[in-house]
């Protein structure tokens, strides 16, 4: 198995699927705190879009859907990198010092791939590619 080929060919490809997916998942965070879906546990209404709460529904939302589009990728994943550092600290530390424990360990996690996409970019799966003609 000549395995540089393999990387060569599937390592751009597997960028874009790491960075659809990432998005996918961080869009979901955004329709469960703008539109309710999916329910959340216990309930509650949306939040007021000038609050914080609201203000990260927003780049969940938007910030999401460019990333699973591949548009701005770079731009918009340092920004989610560090909305997600904010809300690490400003949210979970203060629990407990365990991620496991304070429950933002998504969001340690979310804050680094964000961040290596973009250090990396979209790869070639994405709208970035197709407007650079390397579809």
């Amino acid at each position: 198995m000549n395995t540089t080929a393999l990387s060569t060919t599937w390592a751009p490809r597997l960028l874009s699927v790491l960075r659809i997916m990432a998005g996918l998942l961080f869009l979901a965070h955004g329709t469960q705190k703008l539109l309710g879906f999916p329910p959340r546990m216990g309930g509650g209404g949306a939040p007021e879009l000038i609050s914080l709460i609201g203000l990260a529904g927003v780049l969940e939302l938007v910030g999401g859907a460019l990333i699973v589009l591949g548009l701005f990728t770079r731009p918009v994943a340092f920004l989610l990198s560090g909305q997600m550092a904010v809300a690490y600290f400003m949210a979970h530390a203060p629990k407990s010092p365990f991620p496991a424990l304070n429950g933002g360990d998504a969001a340690i996690l979310f804050c680094f791939v964000f961040l290596y996409l973009a250090a990396a970019g979209a790869g070639p799966w994405s709208l970035d590619a197709q407007r650079r003609g390397r579809f």
